[in-house]
């Protein structure tokens, strides 16, 4: 237990300090990373990782998304007035080059998984290469969502950062603690044994409740009722939704036969144990954000 809380603390240490250079390359950079170790940890679940040429081409696809969002914000959503939720209509920025770019990309390390599949087709299942073709694109993408998340206002950027990352977070902290004080049912036994309805529902009540201060909090009592309405609807989706990424990554470990998918976070396991939940809510988070500005 103190091994797991020590670990947790240099986590939260560190993601506090790449919050605080949230206006610089730091966060880009640190999006990177998560997103390379993630990828690792993915492609070592299916022993994909001694692969040279699909290491890197997965890799190179990870790594270099987050500098084209921070760059041209592809299909970034700009809004107007600060006021904690977006009040008016999203302005959206198209950039040609940047779809060209990621297209371009996104083909030609495509190309290099399947020339080596073709070369080492012997060695290599094709269920392995297409899970890595998921992963290539789904992890960076929506890990990515950061960058559109924080870019997407000037002024409550880092605020809407810290509430989608809180999104997944928080719905585990209150899923836990509910089930440990009134947990007697089982959610998915079978694929999470420690999961209950009871700490489920106490996950989703949570969120909400903490969505709904918070975004009445930063709006500055500016139409109360409409923003923590908002703030719970878009609380309790996020929690639904991250659970949903949690059983996900939970059911590939259980088939695959692991426990953790790394050890970089001690009595944590591996950054893909930590932002399971979060590879889900970052694109639900932003997807709400561009809906709720059409309303």
């Amino acid at each position: 237990m103190l091994t797991r809380i020590i670990s947790g603390a240099v986590g939260v240490l560190l993601l506090a300090v790449v919050l605080y250079f949230h206006n610089t390359m730091v966060l880009p950079i640190a999006v990177a990373v998560i997103i390379a170790i993630m990828l690792y940890e993915l492609l070592k679940a299916v022993k994909m990782n001694k692969c040279i040429p699909i290491l890197i081409a997965s890799e190179f696809y990870g790594i270099v998304m987050p500098f084209i969002h921070d760059t041209f914000d592809v299909g970034n959503v700009y809004y107007k007035g600060g006021s904690g939720l977006p009040s008016s209509g999203p302005e959206i920025i198209p950039n040609g080059l940047a779809f060209i770019i990621s297209f371009v990309i996104t083909l030609l390390c495509a190309f290099i998984i399947f020339v080596t599949w073709l070369k080492k087709h012997k060695e290599i299942r094709y269920e392995q290469i297409f899970f890595v073709l998921a992963v290539m694109v789904l992890v960076p993408q929506a890990m990515s969502t950061m960058i559109l998340i924080h870019n997407s206002d000037s002024n409550d950027g880092l605020f809407l950062l810290i509430m989608a990352l809180c999104g997944a977070w928080i719905a585990d902290t209150g899923a836990y603690f509910t089930g440990v004080a009134l947990g007697k049912h089982k959610l998915c036994p079978e694929i999470s044994p420690k999961k209950t309805i009871e700490g489920f529902i106490g996950g989703i009540l949570t969120t909400s409740i903490v969505y709904a201060v918070a975004f009445c909090v930063r709006s500055g009592g500016f139409n109360v009722v409409r923003t923590a309405l908002i703030g719970f609807v878009m609380g309790a989706v996020c929690a639904v939704i991250g659970t949903v990424g949690d059983l996900s990554a939970s059911m590939v470990k259980r088939q695959i036969g692991f426990k953790d998918y790394g050890n970089i976070m001690p009595g944590h396991g591996g950054l893909m144990d930590r932002f399971d939940s979060v590879l889900f809510v970052l694109p639900t988070f932003y997807a709400f954000m561009a809906i709720i500005s059409k309303i």
